[in-house]
């Protein structure tokens, strides 16, 4: 027997700017900064909902290329953002056409603007492409720029199952410019807020903490609290990456807290409910859960209800009642092994477990129901 083995480092920065594509506000070369050399060429695919609102930003683009080192592919692609652009296996399609087309190769780029769902397809399609074609993310929601966006996961929904054709293909660079931020409506912004709870709710309470005091800055959309927000969540995010299993091996994935009837529910709703609205209900019901079979104290669980009202989420929907717990085979089927959830012993402390009571989920999904705060 030969035993082959080799280790790999992986490296990426994550940057965060104001309006990046200004010369005016950002006179540094971030893009030589990341290494990138001169003559290097660069196919932008950006989310239509970004474009829709920001009508400047493709001459924006357009202009700090012909002031630069480096040469900008002919092609602009602006494709569907949301769940749509996951769903539609001709949005792949017509990006990997775009990359044959333009001669993109391994020391091109593949630049990706929009929210995570544009970043799934868009990494998937250059992780793929000539077995890996560098690539870097400008996530333009909240949701984006602390979770998904600066993370090592890339892909697309098939077969009716959500991220089921994917890769862990680790960016070149990220870069979160907060201009991006003011594209979004308040739906969308708010979306972004679930995972940052998630993320103080099994790692840190005193980050659970800050959001509870600063709920109506964040209702308000206040630059400075967002911006704190955005950095603690997305540190959080790349430490976990890089200190415990960063290409998911094993079973535990304590950053999908609430996520398995989260999915469900998205695609039960036929994604008219959002990520991080599904995310908000997935984690409410799981922390009513931990309290049913005594892991999490009332007063804590109602913390995390109070806080979810506060930012205006709901905490039930009616697809919840319809083949919800088949979500938990598909998340067992997702990790590739036994099941293996976290619940909460406490705000700020997760814990593993591997079999639910599905009766007592059930219960659970009938709290939230009919929960009158």
């Amino acid at each position: 027997m030969i035993r082959q083995q080799f280790k790999i480092n992986f490296s990426y920065p994550v940057f965060f700017v104001d309006s990046f594509f200004d010369r005016e506000k950002n006179k540094e070369d971030i893009f030589a900064q990341c290494g990138i050399q001169a003559g290097s060429k660069f196919l932008f695919v950006i989310d239509n909902a970004v474009v829709g609102t920001d009508l400047d930003l493709v001459n924006r683009i357009e202009n700090y290329f012909k002031n630069s080192p480096y040469k900008l592919a002919t092609a602009r692609m602006i494709v569907g953002g949301g769940e749509t652009a996951k769903n539609d296996f001709g949005v792949l399609q017509n990006i990997l056409s775009a990359i044959d087309e333009n001669k993109m190769d391994r020391h091109s780029y593949v630049v990706a603007i929009g929210g995570g769902a544009v970043l799934d397809v868009v990494g998937f399609a250059a992780a793929i492409s000539h077995r890996g074609i560098r690539h870097i993310r400008f996530p333009s929601t909240v949701l984006s720029q602390n979770d998904s966006g600066v993370g090592v996961k890339n892909g697309i929904n098939y077969f009716g199952k959500k991220n089921f054709l994917g890769t862990f293909a680790p960016p070149f660079a990220v870069i979160n410019d907060c201009s991006f931020l003011k594209t979004l409506d308040d739906r969308d912004f708010r979306c972004g807020i679930a995972e940052a709870i998630k993320v103080a709710l099994v790692k840190d309470a005193d980050f659970f903490d800050f959001i509870e005091k600063h709920a109506d800055e964040l209702n308000n959309r206040d630059e400075k609290i967002i911006k704190q927000l955005i950095y603690v969540c997305a540190s959080m995010h790349l430490q976990h990456i890089a200190s415990v299993d960063p290409f998911e091996q094993g079973s535990s994935r304590p950053l999908d807290y609430g996520h398995w009837s989260a999915h469900k529910i998205e695609q039960l709703s036929k994604y008219e409910i959002r990520h991080g609205e599904a995310v908000v209900i997935g984690m409410c019901l799981d922390a009513v859960y931990s309290n049913l079979i005594g892991k999490l104290s009332e007063k804590e669980l109602l913390r995390l209800i109070n806080l979810s009202e506060k930012l205006n989420f709901k905490l039930f929907a009616n697809e919840m009642e319809n083949n919800l717990l088949e979500g938990l085979q598909e998340f067992r089927e997702h990790l590739g092994g036994e099941l293996t959830i976290m619940l909460l012993e406490k705000i700020g402390k997760g814990i593993e477990v591997h079999e639910v009571h599905e009766q007592l989920m059930m219960n659970a999904v009938g709290f939230l129901k009919n929960f009158k705060s």
